[in-house]
């Protein structure tokens, strides 16, 4: 399956690029924080996992190991060939249609900005169409001061530097962002496109596809469960 390259998204550095800019590489070597612990603390033990964009399974084999059945799903083949233990499907996102049901949608790696509205309307659609019955949407969204405070960056105790350098507005509300990630023995870069949404912006979004917000789950916002709401 040939995946066409994403609008505004580029990525250097060394190995394979997916078209939205990410180095399979790179993310084999970033570390799990703290976003399984979230996800185990939001969700039923032992639920079944819809994973939209797994990657090469960074947050996945953490929920395995925590008794979570996965499927993930992400639309490069590079990406999932490092994943173990789950069951996996190569398809964007915005696509997918499995014709069945999981008791959690996971959505994240700030998805939910893409500059793209219509990309956005259909990663959200396929959440609900993927959502069982009392079941529930976990998504992570960017933090309030993401697109400012720029440039700035992060030393990691692994020993790498994450820099966001620059955010440069595109028009129609969508900014550029280029993201670089500085290790000892190679470099990587990321250019894509953002949509700054406030709670407000991405809770009408959610009520546009069908979703509310039932809680915030971290202090700074980033992290929501929501609900179908019909």
């Amino acid at each position: 399956m040939e995946l066409k390259k994403r609008a505004g998204h580029r990525g250097t550095g060394p190995g394979p690029i997916t078209p939205d800019g990410c180095a399979v590489e790179l993310y084999t070597r970033l570390p799990v924080r703290d976003e399984p612990d979230i996800i185990a603390a939001a969700v039923p033990a032992g639920a079944s996992v819809l994973e939209l964009g797994s990657g090469v399974g960074r947050v996945t084999h953490p929920l395995l190991e925590r008794g979570f059945r996965v499927t993930a799903v992400d639309e490069s083949p590079e990406m999932l060939e490092h994943v173990r233990g789950a069951r996996t499907i190569c398809s964007p996102v915005e696509d997918l249609d499995l014709g069945e049901r999981f008791d959690v949608v996971l959505l994240g790696s700030f998805l939910v900005h893409s500059g793209d509205t219509e990309v956005r309307r259909g990663l959200l659609r396929t959440c609900v169409r993927h959502v069982a019955e009392g079941g529930c949407v976990l998504i992570q969204r960017e933090g309030e001061d993401y697109h400012s405070n720029v440039p700035r960056e992060r030393v990691d105790p692994a020993g790498f530097t994450v820099r966001i350098a620059s955010t440069r507005p595109v028009g129609d509300g969508v900014d550029e962002v280029l993201c670089e990630y500085v290790f000892p023995d190679a470099v990587w870069t990321q250019t894509f496109r953002s949509r700054p949404l406030t709670r407000e912006q991405f809770e009408a979004a959610l009520a546009e596809e069908g979703l509310r917000v039932d809680r915030y789950l971290t202090q700074d916002g980033i992290w929501v469960r929501a609900v179908p709401s019909t």
